[in-house]
């Protein structure tokens, strides 16, 4: 990134901060028109700016005093020339006396896009550690749950002042920059309107008279085909009509494809018989295209490109349920890394970032591809094993042998060289490594990564450089429970 938008957008970033600390509304004018966020645990993605505007002027009435955002570590990176990601950890200081969040690590993602020549807020999303928060809560306290279909029934809405008079419908569509259609009950094209063309290149007279189907894609086709054979003929007599919204991907003339964000109405008779469909299309590919991004940053560690402790637990909860299934055991390796503090301070942060790209280059070399290694913050680790062997004694010794080879691949010397002309720094590096062994949901998530944990701070407790197996705990047939590894 330049250095001059780099200082722009990290001012931004500052003034958001500060502002959302103060708890100042004027901080909504920041929000871009096509604004998107995901509420607090990534449950409810929010495609309405005034919605995302309703839920952050309630996180402020429910709590008004000033909060601290304690930063962590800040990262850009360019998505496009216009587009800019800012992601960011921080912890987050509430004024209550007992303050859930302060001691977890919550992750913020903006979006920037550059708009009339003024960067705007596009996206936001906090992801709060999601055992405390509500899929549409931005903190552990009473639930936003706040549902906005503003948009879909002005659409509605419209759709339905259209089809009242053909003419009017006709005047509108021709400018619009969505695509406006009608077809028969024989899923024929009886109208698109000129967007269409300027979208996809194909002229009228190409579409009309032709099967929607050949338009899509043969996914979008079945997809289609599916939402199309829930309008069920005679369930809405009286000529009432009943509205579909899916996003489907279309044809292009030259070859491509675009997304559509399609709001239909199957048309009805008196008799309650569908005589035929209208509908407005939507080109949504750019956002698509940005949300993919989006995703993508959400759930993986931006320096490493590991998945990050999101996407790490999520496979950690379908490990568990697949290993209660098949009853064999899974892993889990917790590491940390023993002198990374001291390359950051002779070297700098640049050569650190080095340093935990090739420890993720070496951590993946070491396990099967089915495996997961994930960054979980800072110099800290964890690789899931997802399938180890039936018996505990022979899992227990599967997990230890990866984690050895992981603690020796893990001490060999490092060449550090952050210009391929810049000399090679050379660096020492081990790690203290704590094991886990689980089978099924016996315990939860969080009692199983503390498990993993403890067991790594015991070993660089007993002087680092080692794998310390963490006890285990689980019911066995006498209703004892398994303590120690024993």
């Amino acid at each position: 990134m330049r250095h001059e938008r780099q200082r722009i957008i990290r001012e931004l970033f500052d003034e958001y901060v500060e502002m959302y600390a103060q708890r100042d509304v004027r901080l909504v004018t920041r929000f871009s028109q096509s604004f998107t966020g995901f509420t607090g645990s990534w449950g409810r993605l929010i495609q309405d700016r005034d919605a995302w505007i309703s839920i952050t002027q309630q996180d402020f009435q429910q709590v008004p005093q000033p909060i601290r955002l304690e930063v962590i570590d800040v990262s850009m990176q360019d998505l496009c020339d216009h587009v800019v990601s800012v992601a960011a950890t921080l912890h987050i200081h509430l004024p209550h006396d007992a303050d859930l969040l302060a001691s977890q690590v919550t992750r913020l993602l903006l979006v920037f896009r550059l708009e009339d020549a003024a960067w705007m807020i596009t996206h936001c999303s906090y992801s709060v550690p999601y055992q405390h928060a509500n899929d549409d809560e931005v903190f552990p306290l009473s639930s936003l749950q706040q549902e906005n279909y503003a948009l879909q029934a002005l659409v509605a809405e419209r759709t339905q002042a259209l089809h009242e008079s053909q003419a009017l419908y006709r005047l509108l569509a021709e400018d619009a920059e969505d695509v406006h259609w009608r077809m028969d009950r024989d899923f024929i094209l009886t109208y698109i309107s000129p967007a269409d063309e300027r979208q996809r290149g194909f002229q009228s007279d190409e579409v009309v008279g032709r099967p929607v189907f050949e338009q899509l894609t043969h996914e979008a086709s079945a997809q289609f085909r599916k939402v199309l054979d829930s309008c069920v003929p005679n369930s809405l007599p009286n000529g009432r009509t009943g509205s579909h919204k899916l996003e489907m991907q279309y044809l292009c003339k030259d070859g491509s494809r675009i997304w559509g964000e399609v709001l239909f109405k199957s048309e009805h008779n008196d008799q309650g018989e569908i005589v035929g469909y209208h509908g407005i299309t939507r080109n949504v590919t750019e956002r698509k295209s940005l949300e993919d991004q989006v995703r993508q940053l959400a759930f993986h560690d931006t320096l490493t490109n590991l998945p990050n402790r999101r996407l790490l637990l999520e496979h950690l909860d379908q490990a568990m349920s697949e290993n209660k299934r098949s009853h064999h055991y899974g892993g889990l390796i917790y590491l940390d890394l023993d002198n990374f503090k001291s390359l950051n301070d002779m070297h700098g942060h640049d050569m650190g970032d080095l340093l935990l790209i090739e420890v993720a280059s070496r951590l993946k070399g070491c396990v099967r591809e089915a495996d997961t290694v994930a960054r979980i913050g800072g110099d800290e680790f964890v690789v899931l094993l997802h399938t180890l062997d039936t018996q505990w004694a022979q899992a227990r010794d599967q997990a230890i042998g990866v984690a050895e080879k992981i603690r020796a691949r893990l001490a060999e010397r490092y060449l550090l060289r952050p210009v391929p002309v810049a000399p090679a720094i050379e660096h020492e590096c081990t790690a203290s490594i704590g094991v886990a062994l689980f089978r099924g949901h016996d315990e939860t998530l969080d009692s199983l990564m503390k498990r993993a944990d403890q067991a790594m701070y015991q070993a660089k407790e007993d002087g680092r450089n080692r794998v310390k197996l963490a006890p285990s705990c689980w019911p066995i047939t006498d209703g004892r429970m398994v303590q120690d590894g024993h």
